[in-house]
C-alpha cells in the first residue's frame, strides 16, 4: 500500500482540520452546510466519531477535492492544482488562449 494513503484516526481528523481552515469555514459552518448536525465535524476532528462513505465523499465534495488529495501528504499543492483546473475549465477560450501563452513564456523562462 502507499504510505501516502495511510493515516492514524489521530492524522484523520487533523487532516479534516486542516483542509477545513484551509478553505475558511468554521467546523460548525461546514457540519451545517454538508447536512449535519452542528457538532458533526468537531466530532471527527477529534477522533469522537468518523464519517461513512458518503459522508465522506460529501466532505470531499465539500472542500472541493477527491478522496485521493484528502488522503495525499501533499495535498494543499494537489489541492492548488485542482482548484487551478476548474478555474481553467471555467475561463473563456479567449482568456484560456491568454493563459495557455502566459504559462508558455514562464515555461520559457
Amino acid at each position: 500500500m502507499n504510505e501516502d494513503y495511510i493515516l492514524s484516526s489521530k492524522e484523520f481528523g487533523l487532516r479534516l482540520a486542516k483542509l477545513r481552515e484551509h478553505k475558511g469555514v468554521s467546523a460548525r459552518q461546514m457540519s451545517l452546510e454538508i447536512g449535519q448536525n452542528k457538532n458533526y465535524i468537531n466530532s471527527i476532528e477529534a477522533g469522537h466519531n468518523y464519517p461513512g462513505m458518503k459522508n465522506f465523499f460529501d466532505i470531499c465534495q465539500y472542500l472541493n477535492i477527491t478522496p485521493q488529495i484528502f488522503f495525499q501528504k501533499d495535498g494543499f499543492t494537489s489541492m492548488e492544482q485542482g482548484e487551478f483546473l476548474q478555474i481553467i475549465h471555467s475561463l473563456s477560450p479567449q482568456k484560456f488562449h491568454h493563459l495557455y501563452l502566459l504559462a508558455c513564456d514562464l515555461q520559457d523562462e
